[in-house]
Formats: C-alpha cells, sequence, structure tokens
C-alpha cells in the first residue's frame, strides 16, 4: 500500500476593484516622504447555501512595503470562517487581513493574493464597498509628494504567492468539524482528467470504486501537472482519490470519506505541490501519499480520524528526496502519525501552527523516522520526534486542545 500512492452552485465572480491616491507620509524629519498607492481586487469564486469562498488581490502602485493590512467591511452580515496566506479576524462587519510573514514585502507594482471562506444569509452577499491597505484608502493610483502629479502603473505580471518551505503559516487554525453543505451532486462514472483549472462549486462528486483500500481501484480526479482543482466535495466511495501527475494545486478540497488515499503526488524533477484548505475524514491508511520528487506544502486543513496524514513512499520503486511543510492544520483523533519520512533518503518534514485535538496523552506521533527501499519492503521504523534535520519543528509549533 505504501507505493501507490449550488439553490444551483452559483459560481459568482463578483468584482470589486478599489485602487488609492493618497499623499505620502513623512517618516521622520529628514527623511524621504513616500508615495503611497494600491489596488485592491475582490472575487467571489464560488458560492452555495450559506457559505462562500472570497478571494483578494492585493496590488502595491507606491513604494515597496514590507507589510500591509488589507481592511473592509462587509455589509450584509458575512463572516470569515476560514483563511490562507492571511491572518484574517473579523468584528462586527470589519474585517482585517495581515500578512503572515512571507508575504509581507511587496516591491513596486508587485501583488500578494490571500482567500477565505465565509459565510452569509442566502438572500444577499454584496463586495465590500471600499478597502483600505494600512489604513489609506486603496482608489489605484499614487499621489507622489514631490509632484503632486497621479502616476498610473505599468501593468505587471502578478508573482507566485507560495511561500518558501521555512516560513511560518497564520496562526489561525481552521475551525475543527466545519464541514460545507454540497450545493448538488454530480456522478462519476470514469476518473475525471484535469487540466488548467477544474472548479466544482462545492458541488459533491460521486462516486468510484468500492470503498476499499484495493491498489487497483481508479482515481477520481487525474491532474496533469500545473492544474488546479478548487471547490469540490468528493464522495464516498472515492476510489483512489486524486492524482497528480506533476505540479498541482488542491485548493478547497473536501473529502468525505477517505477511499484508499485523499490524494497521491508524484512527478519527476522539482515539482511543487499545494493543499491549500479543505478536509478529509475516515483514512484508514494515509490522507496524503507522496510518490514522487519535490515539495508539498499542505496548509489551512483539517482531518479526523486517519492512520497517517502525510506519507512519503516507504517502498516505491524509484526513491529520491520528499519534502512536506505542514502547517495551519487541525488534527482530531483518532490518529495516529502526522507525517512519515525516509531519512535515507533525505526527506524533510516542517511542522508549524499544528493543532492536535482530542488527544490528551499526546500519543499521536508528529514525525516517524523509517529506512526507505525501493524493493517493495516493508519500511523499517528508525525513530520519531523533532531532530532539526528531518523532523522539523519546536513545541511552540503544537498546540493541543
Amino acid at each position: 500500500m505504501l507505493h501507490r500512492r449550488r439553490r444551483r452552485a452559483l459560481c459568482i465572480s463578483a468584482v470589486a476593484t478599489a485602487t488609492l491616491a493618497a499623499a505620502g507620509v513623512i517618516a521622520t524629519a529628514g527623511t524621504a516622504q513616500a508615495a503611497v498607492g494600491c489596488r485592491v481586487t475582490y472575487a467571489v469564486s464560488a458560492q452555495w447555501p450559506g457559505g462562500f469562498t472570497g478571494n483578494v488581490t492585493l496590488t502595491n502602485v507606491g513604494d515597496p512595503l514590507s507589510s500591509w493590512v488589507v481592511t473592509w467591511s462587509f455589509s450584509a452580515g458575512q463572516a470569515v470562517t476560514q483563511a490562507w496566506n492571511a491572518a484574517v479576524s473579523q468584528s462586527g462587519s470589519a474585517v482585517r487581513a495581515a500578512d503572515v510573514g512571507y508575504n509581507g514585502n511587496l516591491a513596486t507594482n508587485a501583488s500578494t493574493s490571500f482567500g477565505f471562506n465565509g459565510s452569509w444569509n442566502n438572500s444577499s452577499n454584496p463586495a465590500p464597498g471600499s478597502f483600505a491597505v494600512n489604513g489609506v484608502t486603496c482608489t489605484g493610483g499614487v499621489t507622489n509628494p514631490t509632484t503632486g502629479g497621479p502616476t498610473t502603473p505599468p501593468p505587471t505580471t502578478r508573482p507566485p504567492t507560495t511561500p518558501p518551505p521555512t516560513t511560518r503559516p497564520p496562526s489561525t487554525p481552521p475551525p475543527t468539524g466545519s464541514w460545507p453543505t454540497p450545493t448538488g451532486q454530480s456522478a462519476v462514472n470514469g476518473t475525471i482528467q484535469v487540466s488548467g483549472t477544474f472548479d466544482g462549486g462545492m458541488r459533491r462528486y460521486c462516486c468510484i470504486g468500492d470503498g476499499s483500500q484495493e491498489e487497483s481501484q481508479d482515481a477520481m480526479f487525474e491532474l496533469a501537472a500545473g492544474a488546479t482543482l478548487q471547490n469540490v466535495i468528493i464522495g464516498a466511495p472515492a476510489g483512489d482519490g486524486v492524482h497528480c501527475s506533476g505540479s498541482c494545486t488542491l485548493r478547497n478540497v473536501w473529502w468525505e470519506d477517505v477511499g484508499e488515499d485523499a490524494a497521491t503526488f508524484r512527478g519527476t524533477g522539482s515539482p511543487t505541490f499545494l493543499v491549500d484548505g479543505g478536509g478529509a475524514r475516515s483514512a484508514t491508511d494515509k490522507v496524503f501519499q507522496h510518490n514522487g520528487a519535490g515539495t508539498l506544502t499542505i496548509q489551512n486543513f483539517q482531518a479526523t480520524n486517519f492512520g497517517t496524514f502525510y506519507r512519503s513512499c516507504g517502498n516505491c520503486s524509484t526513491q529520491q528526496q520528499r519534502n512536506v511543510v505542514i502547517r495551519n492544520v487541525t488534527l482530531t483523533r483518532p490518529g495516529n502519525t502526522v507525517a512519515g519520512i525516509n531519512v535515507n533518503y533525505g526527506d524533510t518534514a516542517r511542522f508549524s501552527g499544528i493543532t492536535i485535538v482530542n488527544d490528551p496523552s499526546r500519543s499521536m506521533v508528529i514525525c516517524r523516522k523509517y529506512i526507505g527501499n525501493n524493493t517493495g519492503d516493508e519500511p523499517t521504523q528508525t525513530g520519531s520526534g523533532a531532530d532539526g534535520t528531518n523532523c522539523i519543528y519546536s513545541a511552540a509549533d503544537l498546540i493541543y486542545r
């Protein structure tokens, strides 16, 4: 087993764009004045009864920023329930989204994005009327304090916003036990091939396979290199879940009952895989199986009732170093192991913001170390726990409740 690895869905794109022209601010006497400017784009990428997914893109059209806070107010009672790539808090209708360190530096004309899941009243979900960044309202232009004249930023290409593996995540874990309600159901009669972006609009996709742990089951989704699967609920039986043939993104994907594995990651070279948001339940064996090379980042995720949350293949015929970054996740027992890695191939596992629920005796093993092989034999466990080299975390990275 170790070697295998919305009413209707309203896919509303409510877009509100705001930009900023504000006078420069003198930091201290004698210092140069700063040109301030920002543009924010807000979009609802998926909506279902009681819930929605929002995406926010901030473009800095002024002088470089070393940190940022985006603020706005909802007008119809919306509430943020889960966020990624920003530390989000809400008081009444007022929302505050701050950078999380790795994405705080924004050069002139650079952009960064963050997303969130939220609730709404099923009647009205209007976009916010305006945004502010670091306390200044965005209008899209820049006021140069020397000339007073507005400038227009040149078009830019948004840089990747996926942080490097060594950075720390948002500090607020996703809610435990909060699962979306499907907006509808789509029958699956065979593996769905995905290239580009597949947005399921929070529909349940079901079913494939027999619900067993048999290796021969087909995947429900097969993602080509570079593909994105998002806003999908995978029903049971789920077969062999999701297969990624190379770099891929799984965003806001939910497994109601994991079949063989929730997702298997493959590929050669240096692929990068991202699991951002979502959750998984009832994985007798593994949730995420890493068979190929590269780095897998799992963030803003929740899982309950599983054997191993992440496993680097211990006996695949082709072996190589694999890296995993697990951050801002909530794991609820029963659950045995957070990550299993092969130290003899140089695997690394980095942990931060790990919330473990229902484990008063602290029985869940954070990081198991194995001696892997390429012969198909069962790998040998050689230890567990933080060591600063392969298993990288400290007590401050773990929260028990």
